[in-house]
């Protein structure tokens, strides 16, 4: 659990540290969190913001408090403890801040992201069990190859040649790409009774808004928008006859997939002409091969028109980042208005479908492919509000441009310097104790190599989409849970840097841009779609010792690194184990207990990205400890994974790790800070 001594933001906060939380202080502007300024302040406050930014070192709560950011989650507050030692089961979420099940309710939206999250989980497992499947073939295929070689000197090593090259050829020992894991993922699901919602309704589905992205037609299945990953219109049957839907005839169509499947489709966006399902080639060239029947999914449209029943429309668009090549986004509720059948392109009858999409809906984010938050620039001259064309200044592969359409005039973050590397205090030093692997090129056995058997004998990460680190659910699912530390492979190992075990290491490869907001001051995203589990950044800045920097009581950038207290259950943090080898970890066999991290990373006057990411209640990343050049946990590398897939724009933030009421003033009273992360569950408090 990392308590994230991290409000790396300049912060509008009460000089008074009793402020009442029914009556929010006046704040300074920062360039991490402020409060919302009065519109007759608005000039005041943006000469606020530009003085801040000159003077980022200057205290920014002006109660010369000191907060920490910590690495796996919040603490528990005293209540929470209690309340866990109350009941078996928890009626508080252990370490969270927030109720459980159990005393509240969880909204829709939230439902839905802790099913895409557990199917994601699934996903990367099976991806993992493919990766598994090919590295043996192709050991065993060498291991045929170097027999065959050997064999050539006699007429009975030629037979038993010809033999193992037929085996070689057998489907069994093909080396290809993973065999569907979304729908093993999905099989999983279903085996377990995980899916969302196993009913199907007419109309909306809560949790699920115009413009969501799914990354498969699994992803639908999973939360109960569509229940066929193929199918094309999802319909009720006469098992719905009863009950809340004993009034329609059945079948009933509740939402269809526009993908581009049929020839004889028209898509004019507000305006669709659908055809219907069958007797087209499934072999992907969309022609239709025989005519099509009114019954099922055909039948259940016609139904609707007569009915005047909306259905869910979803549009399918070609998409790289995409696991399965394409992305679909939900467009909202259509109403089918009229059905045909006549003679297609191919000559063979077809069903047509005009739908129109009802009014009272937000705009329409699906023109071709647009996205949710807005366009991608394409280039610096299209970049609105381009305050910085590098933050930078040339040090990573790919500039990180700031941008800044709220302050006027616009200024740039200042204040600090950038550093893409960890930077070490005199009075620190690292360990070099890690011997290593003797692996060649890259790990392929992880009951073999040194650094993965740390691990539980596995490897952390899939190759897949430059290497993701497999996802753990903590016992509430709707968050990730990291592991207590992963082991990547380091100097001293002899596999080389394309190695899988060191998927953290390869720096930013993502396209960021650091924004200006007008209630959080800084903050990031990414120009492109970000898998879960995919690395996001490392968190940099200066290694330090935490008690050469507890009075620097105004900088909100320190993050402690506390992976050896959670790993103990120390101070309120949950405890748990992931299967790591830990008598490896030379820090957990020594007898203290102290629940203050040794060391700490600032990055107040020197950073990365990182520095600018914003908290949030309901975070898109989490944050996982890795050792790689040494084994130290005290001293462990903190890095940030995506929880979720994470679409281009969308602000990029993970949890800062507060127990409400766990900041003192110097005075001794609790200080109390708001939080405006805008999440659907927001806590409302940052501390």
């Amino acid at each position: 659990m990392v308590v994230q001594s991290l409000v790396q933001s300049s912060i509008d906060a009460q000089a008074d540290a009793d402020a009442e939380i029914s009556s929010p202080p006046p704040r300074r502007a920062s360039s991490r969190l402020q409060g919302k300024p009065r519109p007759q302040k608005e000039l005041l406050v943006r000469r606020r913001v530009q003085l801040l930014d000159e003077h980022e070192d200057v205290d920014r709560e002006g109660g010369g408090l000191s907060k920490r950011a910590n690495v796996y989650g919040r603490r528990r507050s005293h209540a929470e403890n209690e309340a866990q030692g109350a009941s078996s089961n928890g009626a508080l979420e252990g370490g969270t801040g927030k109720p459980s099940d159990s005393l509240v309710e969880k909204s829709d939206h939230v439902k839905v992201k802790e099913t895409l999250r557990l199917f994601n989980k699934h996903y990367l497992y099976f991806v993992q069990e493919e990766e598994k499947r090919c590295r043996k073939v192709e050991a065993d295929n060498k291991a045929s190859a170097s027999s065959k070689k050997a064999s050539k000197s006699s007429k009975k090593a030629s037979k038993s040649s010809k033999n193992s090259k037929k085996e070689a050829s057998s489907p069994d020992t093909k080396v290809g790409k993973a065999k569907r894991p979304d729908l093993k993922a999905l099989t999983k699901m279903l085996e377990n009774k995980e899916i969302l919602r196993g009913t199907k309704r007419i109309g909306s589905i809560p949790g699920i808004d115009v413009g969501h992205q799914f990354y498969s037609r699994a992803e639908m299945v999973a939360v109960g928008f569509h229940s066929h990953w193929l199918n094309g219109i999802d319909y009720m049957g006469q098992s719905y006859s009863k009950g809340e839907y004993s009034n329609y005839t059945f079948p009933l169509a509740v939402a269809i997939v526009i993908s581009g499947m049929y020839e004889d489709d028209l898509d004019n966006a507000e305006d669709v002409v659908y055809t219907g399902q069958g007797g087209h080639n499934l072999t992907g060239d969309k022609r239709q091969i025989q005519d099509q029947v009114l019954e099922r999914g055909n039948l259940a449209l016609k139904n609707c028109v007569e009915q005047c029943v909306l259905v869910r429309v979803v549009r399918g668009h070609e998409c790289k980042s995409s696991y399965c090549g394409k992305l679909y986004t939900y467009d909202g509720l259509y109403k089918v208005v009229q059905y045909w059948a006549e003679k297609g392109i191919s000559g063979f009858t077809v069903f047509k479908y005009r739908l129109r999409r009802a009014d009272g809906q937000p705009a329409l984010t699906t023109n071709q492919v647009q996205f949710i938050n807005g366009r991608v620039p394409q280039s610096l001259s299209e970049i609105r509000g381009l305050v910085c064309e590098d933050i930078s200044e040339g040090q990573e592969d790919v500039p990180i441009p700031a941008t800044n359409l709220v302050d006027d005039p616009p200024v740039a973050p200042t204040g600090f310097t950038y550093c893409k590397s960890m930077q070490i205090a005199q009075n620190v030093k690292l360990p070099t104790d890690a011997t290593g692997c003797n692996c060649k090129g890259t790990c392929m056995d992880p009951k073999t190599c040194a650094c993965t058997m740390l691990n539980g004998s596995d490897f952390p990460y899939v190759q897949r989409d430059g290497g993701r680190v497999l996802l753990f659910l903590s016992y509430l699912p709707d968050l990730i849970e990291a592991k207590d530390v992963v082991f990547e492979c380091g100097p001293k190992c002899g596999c080389g840097p394309a190695c899988v075990n060191r998927t953290s290491q390869r720096g930013l490869k993502y396209r960021f841009e650091v924004f200006r907001t007008p209630m959080k001051g800084w903050a990031v995203r990414s120009w492109d779609f970000i898998p879960s589990g995919a690395p996001v950044c490392e968190y940099i800045g200066i290694l330090r010792r935490t008690e050469d920097v507890d009075n620097a009581s105004e900088n909100y950038y320190i993050f402690d690194i506390d992976c050896l207290q959670t790993m103990k259950g120390l101070d309120g943090r949950e405890r748990r184990s992931q299967a790591v080898c830990l008598p490896a970890v030379n820090s957990l066999e020594r007898p203290d207990d102290q629940s203050v991290p040794d060391f700490c990373i600032d990055a107040g006057s020197t950073g990365n990205i990182a520095r600018f990411i914003n908290h949030s209640c309901e975070p898109n990343l989490f944050v996982q400890c890795v050792l790689s050049s040494h084994h130290d946990i005290k001293l462990a590398r903190i890095m940030l994974f995506a929880a979720d897939n994470i679409p281009p724009l969308q602000e990029l933030t993970y949890d800062y790790g507060y127990a409400l009421d766990s900041v003192m003033g110097p005075d001794g009273k609790v200080k109390q800070m708001f939080c405006h992360c805008g999440a659907t569950g927001c806590r409302k408090r940052l501390f």
